[in-house]
């Protein structure tokens, strides 16, 4: 029998008990078989983001849809925020994760499943303890929706799009429906990773992902909005771009609120309220993360002085970015520098300066 065909077995069998305790281990261990043969890479993304925090992952036009997988751990993964168009599901496997998304921070239990805010700037924290692989999905919108399509199908970006502020969108590994989700999940890997064996390798991977988001629109649907409701958040990201796209030039620079409405011709008032329902956190508190995450990269690729990178980064003030590091990071810039630079000297030693 191919393990694609008893993960099926294993998944119907799930579908149809209604009486099983949640957080079902064989279901999880399942799962966790199928990462067994494929391999994990150090979370190493910073040379894939351009200056803006902008993560652009190459899909194919036909079938938009990617699988990454990652190790992280305290010194293997990217504190560099980012964003992107495409939307994403994330999964650490052997122990807790903790990503920040916009001014939210969100625990996760190895197991849990979590709907990624792809256009709010995000990055994995560090903490004690740090290290599990972790499993990413990303797609295009249109991989499951587009102009043409059935209008039902627009409730598989329910869990996406239609979320509250301050609940992030997390499918706990004792929920009920998580056990299905792991199945789910051990096929699409399975068809994922070894499409070229199988003439209908994409559709069959294409079927188990949207079990997938079907399993997360059914817990998710409280929220649900109706279509228009969606098409108009879309607009408002849409609206905003020019804007998003101003503060990922002009970071160095003074940036005031006056300058973003005149941008997209809103009032004040209405832009702020729009701005803080599609980023999830503020105006100036937007500019100041893209300030500190350019900071980062500087810190991390440079040998520039603290001074230095505070300038170049739009902070007049070094104290006050001093302050605003250690609020996003937990230490100052030296501190995460001794631990994260990788300017190296001639001889080939780590080289640092104060």
């Amino acid at each position: 029998m191919s393990r694609t065909r008893a993960i099926g077995m294993a998944r119907d069998m799930t579908h149809a008990s209604h009486t099983s305790p949640a957080a079902d281990p064989k279901a999880l261990a399942t799962l966790l078989s199928a990462c067994r043969a494929l391999r994990f890479v150090p979370h190493e993304i910073a040379r894939q983001l351009d200056s803006r925090g902008h993560y652009d992952l190459q899909l194919d036009k036909d079938f938009p849809f990617h699988v990454s997988l990652f190790q992280v751990s305290s010194r293997h993964y990217t504190p560099i925020a980012n964003w992107h168009e495409r939307l994403e599901l994330l999964m650490p496997l052997d122990g807790p994760a903790r990503m920040r998304m916009g001014e939210e921070t969100v625990e996760l239990g190895a197991g849990d499943l979590l709907v990624v805010d792809n256009l709010k700037l995000h990055n994995m924290e560090d903490f004690p303890g740090f290290k599990t692989r972790v499993i990413s999905m990303s797609f295009m919108p249109e991989f499951v929706y587009s102009a043409g399509s059935p209008s039902c199908d627009y409730a598989f970006l329910i869990p996406f799009y239609a979320k509250r502020e301050g609940h992030p969108h997390v499918l706990r590994r004792a929920d009920e429906l998580a056990k299905a989700v792991y199945l789910d999940m051990a096929e699409v890997l399975e068809r994922y990773f070894h499409r070229e064996e199988t003439a209908h390798g994409q559709a069959g991977c294409k079927a188990s992902f949207l079990q997938i988001l079907y399993q997360l629109t059914r817990r998710f649907q409280a929220s649900e909005v109706l279509r228009s409701e969606y098409l108009r958040h879309r607009q408002q990201a849409d609206r905003l771009a020019r804007v998003f796209e101003y503060v990922r030039e002009h970071y160095a620079e003074r940036i005031t609120v006056t300058q973003a409405t005149q941008l997209v011709h809103m009032s004040q008032a209405q832009f702020m309220k729009v701005f803080k329902k599609v980023s999830g956190m503020t105006f100036i508190a937007h500019v100041t993360r893209v300030r500190i995450m350019n900071a980062v990269r500087l810190l991390r690729e440079t040998d520039s002085t603290i001074a230095e990178v505070a300038v170049r980064c739009g902070f007049s003030d070094q104290s006050y970015f001093d302050r605003r590091f250690r609020q996003a990071f937990g230490k100052s810039p030296r501190e995460w520098r001794r631990r994260h630079a990788l300017v190296t000297s001639s001889s080939g030693s780590r080289k640092r300066r104060p």
